[in-house]
């Protein structure tokens, strides 16, 4: 097998302004307010079963995902910077799963407490393999933070019953999970332990998905009941074309290898399409491998947001045609566009290619960090690329899965800002960070600074214990044209050593010396495909890899009234707010009037204002640009 290079999160130390501020957030206000929600909502007091019929709030299918997505977050602090009071916690909720886990290792606080007689029934909607797969993550996460089994243990057992009861033996059941997560999580529980069962059983959950005789079908037969989400999708049991809707929708209208076009619920899909190539890569299976490269053309070359985000509708939470990318009625979930980052370095790890870690930084500094408020206590289910007004973030959810998502990826960053092997260390994002590791077979620090996103300009400086021989690999982005490096102050040659967006520097490397990567960071127009109506006759502002967007608040509203013709320069300027911090602003002076943009991930941290990222530049475009309904 393939041997997968991460870089544990404990020997990364996220040191920069940018990143290591919205961290420090986390830590200190968002895991605490999301903690209290957790509290009043119900969601921790359901792992006590003592819930009775007539009781509220009635647990909810998903409620243990939320759980188990705070203790991975927890997990990861815990891992960085120790808290006793945060770890405290975290064993509190432990403890709560323990005690509500069943002998045979069964863990879920909605059928434990409301419908037992149902367990495994309903694997179309139930999600209980989806909150399983978060409980595995979130133990895996903890043990490789602090050492601890007990959680571990607990999301062992529960696995362990999960290989017993699924699979394609005479007393198993062939089925899976209505949304995927199990298949992934199986992996990471792999890796940690060594068990080639749960491989194993990562990969019958992938393979069985979408095969023949439909299982969903079988299941809803078996059950005599339309399902926990029956009222919603009316039909599915029964009519044709309903049902081909709803088997798109989660991903089981074809084999997985004989997949070609993203279709469906997006979260469910990134999801999928990791466990797919985690699978690919270990197993060497260049069938599901194929699968892969052929799904992320689909979702990266016609059915992604300039943004980085993905998911055009909220019918169906996910896509409709290719091409169809409406502005004010994007869906763009936040979860989506983590599910896209974790993806994209899932298969930068088998192709060692840059231009993936270029669309997951993209979705990490836009789709992703739009989420969540500066203050981190409020946060984006859906992320519009054009706005009335009325969008606002929100403190919580009844189906909050994104506020403890975005919570365990950003603490986890580390983990993604390097990979390394025995003789080459790849810098895939510029963040501020001190790394150890061992390069050469000699132990190493390796610090990286800057002001990135804000400055192009990145140090990275290395100290071995002694001097050694590997290559230092850089990400140059497909955007900095004219990007220019230099060792120990000479200009560093870089056109033959540039290769799949790598800048390989081979060397013997000794203590002090240094690398300085300049990345321009121009402000430029992007145009969207012809084909996207809602973009037609626009513009968007990058600069790097943020997207900026105008608010009402510094342009008047509605900002639909803008007009940024071709041949008006654009210009950067500091900018300082007391809600927004110090960033970046690019600005215009249009024939009309002066022009302010923000980037993105800033928008709605003011007062209520209209918002846009598509600018009208063409003369002739219409005031307000046709977007497509939402189709499913």
């Amino acid at each position: 097998m393939t041997p997968r290079r991460r870089v544990p999160l404990a020997s990364v130390t996220v040191t920069d302004g940018f990143f290591a501020g919205r961290i420090e957030t986390i830590r200190r206000t968002t895991l605490e307010h999301q903690y209290q929600n957790l509290v009043d909502t119900g969601r921790l007091d359901a792992l006590r079963l003592r819930w009775k019929p007539g009781d509220q709030p009635v647990p909810h299918i998903f409620w243990d995902s939320d759980v188990a997505k705070w203790i991975e977050a927890a997990s990861y602090c815990l891992a960085t910077a120790y808290d006793p009071e945060l770890d405290l916690r975290v064993g509190a909720a432990i403890d709560l799963l323990g005690a509500a886990q069943q002998p045979d290792g069964y863990l879920n606080s909605y059928y434990s407490n409301v419908a037992p007689e149902l367990r495994f029934t309903d694997l179309r909607d139930g999600h209980e393999l989806y909150c399983a797969g978060h409980l595995i993550e979130a133990a895996v996460a903890h043990h490789e933070a602090t050492g601890g089994r007990a959680l571990l243990d607990i999301a062992r057992r529960y696995a362990d019953l999960i290989v017993e009861t699924f699979g394609v033996g005479p007393d198993q059941v062939s089925g899976y999970d209505g949304h995927p997560e199990i298949e992934l999580a199986l992996v990471r529980l792999y890796e940690c332990t060594d068990d080639q069962r749960y491989l194993d059983a990562a990969a019958y959950f992938v393979d069985q998905r979408g095969q023949e005789p439909y299982f969903f079908a079988e299941e809803a037969a078996r059950r005599g009941t339309p399902g926990y989400f029956g009222a919603e999708f009316p039909g599915r049991d029964s009519d044709p074309a309903a049902l081909r809707v709803f088997r798109e929708y989660q991903q089981t209208h074809l084999p997985v290898r004989e997949q070609a076009t993203a279709v469906g619920h997006c979260v469910r899909a990134m999801y999928l399409y990791s466990a797919m190539t985690d699978l690919a890569q270990l197993r060497e299976d260049q069938t599901l491998l194929a699968a892969v490269r052929r799904l992320w053309s689909s979702v990266v070359e016609r059915r992604m947001y300039v943004t980085g985000a993905v998911g055009s509708s909220r019918v169906n939470e996910g896509w409709t045609e290719d091409y169809d990318l409406p502005n004010e009625t994007a869906y763009n979930e936040t979860c989506a566009s983590i599910g896209l980052f974790l993806w994209a370095f899932r298969i930068a790890d088998i192709d060692e290619d840059g231009a993936y870690i270029d669309v997951a930084e993209r979705a990490l500094y836009n789709g992703v960090l739009s989420g969540m408020s500066m203050r981190g206590t409020e946060f984006f289910y859906e992320n519009p690329l054009a706005s009335d007004g009325t969008v606002h973030r929100q403190p919580w959810f009844g189906v909050s899965c994104c506020p403890p998502n975005l919570a365990r990826l950003l603490t986890s960053l580390g983990r993604y800002v390097y990979t390394a092997k025995d003789a080459e260390l790849r810098v895939n994002l510029f963040v501020g960070s001190e790394l150890s590791v061992v390069l050469g077979g000699v132990p190493t620090v390796v610090r990286q600074s800057g002001s990135y996103p804000w400055s192009g300009r990145v140090q990275i400086e290395v100290e071995p214990d002694r001097p050694a021989e590997w290559t230092l690999s850089v990400r140059i982005p497909a955007w900095a044209d004219g990007a220019s490096v230099s060792v120990n102050g000479e200009e560093y040659r870089s056109e033959a050593r540039l290769r799949r967006g790598f800048l390989r520097i081979t060397r013997r490397w000794a203590a002090g010396d240094r690398v300085v990567v300049d990345l321009p960071l121009t402000p430029r127009r992007e145009r969207a495909h012809p084909r996207v109506v809602a973009a037609a006759g626009r513009v968007a502002i990058l600069r790097g890899p943020i997207v900026h967007c105008v608010e009402g608040v510094d342009n008047g509203d509605p900002v639909e009234r803008l007009h940024l013709p071709e041949d008006v320069e654009l210009r950067t300027e500091p900018a300082s707010d007391a809600t927004l911090g110090e960033f970046v602003s690019v600005a215009a002076d249009t024939p009309s009037m002066p022009l302010t943009t923000v980037p993105y991930f800033l928008w709605d941290n003011r007062q209520p204002s209209t918002m846009g990222v598509w600018i009208r530049s063409d003369a002739d475009a219409d005031d307000e640009p046709p977007s497509h309904p939402d189709r499913t």
